[in-house]
């Protein structure tokens, strides 16, 4: 049986994502086979396994990091918020249907089942597994029928790692206030208790930690630095939104507010003189060098917050000068009109931004599958994409014409649109796109700084686990592995 480990935070946000991908990394580094696992995870961000099962991205990262392909097994639940009192529900992968919180709460326990079928799967596969739990463990309020946290360790008899985030304050009430609140047998579990995102002299932090053991009665198992790792983060509590920077070619996406997948334009923020900036009004606009209109878990609800703060108006004239690039959702609202007869977003039909001659019905049955090609003949600034090799992904529940190619374009030259995700990842489409964009432009970039993004992002997943391996106890921390017995 595979032996386990869990990290459980104080927060969203606090480091778990990030500690998973990097313990995965060394794991495998040290000659294990390795994999991570989140029973329910909430997400707008998805990917698509090669059976054509949909999972969060998270998992796919600390996939990637232990060197494994994602398998859905690594996060049965998926939750997809559509409004901010519901979610679709997926279950190993498809669409279970769309429920309310209340309605989720009194249902999840009938998916204990599934969350262990799925772990008994990849406990054949692996050495050890390495948990993330979901927000705070101290929710007392939702601690009934917990299936993702202290419930999750308790089904699985998993030791437990408690990290707290210092960089937002107040971090050893965060880890004594978690600990308090823990019942005996849960705070047992805790074996060790990590610091992250530390910046500074650590010897002023040892006064603070001799008390912490001791009020705790549990070690303290690393003081991690503040890192700058370029590496998919929680999409609820991301920084990426929060830049305004420009650089010489600056790329504007619009971050309505059930924008998913927005990891389509990760690849752009790793280009030297290049920005990506999300934007949620017409004044902050301005004058990018291209928009793009990203994937959206309820499209119509979006293009009325589109049209509430008048970017529609704003876009429609920037796409005279520059192009306007819908992805999904994105690519739907562009279109003449969109309707959703049976009530699986919004509900009702609404009129499209009419950049483009497209009508897309919303279906029950969603799409969902891995895609590779060479891209269509296009005309005007992405010519130069015409024949490039390409992979990704499809998720949508729309119907629309036109999606058997990787591109759809509209008579005027700056108005293109695709229904594939992850289709810039590859360096020769993402490099030649934004030479085109300067080209455009009238300036020159060279050439030379556009990446390999699979290549950057190993580096970064070395560079993750380099400094965990630095600043955590690993003797201390293998020596905590269980073999896991499912209750």
């Amino acid at each position: 049986m595979a032996k386990v480990i869990m990290i459980q935070g104080t927060m969203s946000g606090a480091g778990k994502s990030f500690l998973v991908a990097g313990l995965c990394r060394i794991m495998k580094r040290d000659g294990y086979r390795v994999a991570p696992f989140k029973s329910q995870n909430m997400a707008l961000n998805s990917f698509i396994t090669k059976e054509g099962l949909e999972m969060g991205r998270a998992q796919v990262m600390q996939a990637e990091a232990a060197q494994i392909t994602p398998l859905v097994c690594m996060n049965p639940i998926l939750l997809k918020p559509i409004n901010h009192t519901g979610s679709q529900v997926i279950v190993n992968g498809e669409v279970l249907g769309n429920m309310s919180a209340r309605e989720y709460f009194a249902y999840k326990k009938k998916l204990i089942p599934d969350i262990k079928k799925s772990f008994l799967k990849l406990e054949k596969l692996v050495d050890i597994i390495v948990i993330e739990g979901a927000g705070s463990p101290a929710e007392i309020n939702l601690r009934e029928n917990d299936i993702v946290n202290m419930g999750l360790a308790e089904m699985v008899e998993a030791p437990v790692l408690l990290v707290g985030d210092i960089d937002r304050g107040g971090v050893f009430a965060q880890l004594l206030g978690t600990l308090m609140l823990f019942t005996e047998s849960e705070k047992r579990r805790v074996k060790g208790l990590i610091i992250n995102k530390f910046r500074g002299d650590k010897s002023l932090l040892d006064s603070g930690i001799d008390i912490l053991v001791q009020k705790g009665e549990i070690p303290v198992t690393g003081v991690i630095p503040y890192m700058d790792i370029k590496l998919e983060d929680e999409d609820s509590l991301t920084e990426r939104f929060a830049k305004r920077q420009k650089s010489k070619i600056d790329i504007a996406v619009i971050k309505y507010p059930m924008i998913s997948n927005f990891t389509d334009f990760n690849v752009f923020e790793q280009i030297p003189d290049v920005s990506v900036r999300y934007i949620v009004s017409a004044t902050e606009l301005n004058n990018p060098d291209c928009i793009f209109l990203p994937g959206s878990k309820n499209t119509i609800g979006d293009l009325k917050w589109i049209r509430q703060n008048r970017l529609e108006d704003a876009i429609k004239k920037l796409a005279k000068k520059v192009p306007v690039f819908g992805i999904c959702g994105g690519y739907q609202m562009m279109g003449a009109k969109i309707l959703d007869p049976n009530g699986l977003e919004t509900g009702g039909s609404i009129k499209g931004m009419e950049l483009m001659p497209v009508v897309t019905v919303i279906q029950d049955k969603k799409v969902q599958r891995q895609i590779h090609g060479t891209v269509n003949e296009l005309k005007g600034i992405f010519s130069v994409l015409s024949g490039l090799a390409f992979e990704g992904y499809e998720i949508h529940m729309g119907k629309s014409i036109n999606t058997e190619v990787a591109f759809v374009m509209s008579d005027d030259k700056n108005i293109y649109g695709t229904y594939i995700h992850g289709i810039f990842d590859k360096s020769g489409i993402a490099s030649m796109f934004i030479k085109a964009l300067a080209k455009n432009k009238g300036i020159v970039i060279n050439s030379e700084n556009c990446l390999d993004y699979k290549d950057f992002k190993e580096k970064q997943y070395d560079k993750l686990a380099d400094t965990l391996q630095k600043y955590l106890n690993m003797e201390d921390i293998y020596g905590m592995l269980r073999e896991a017995h499912i209750r």
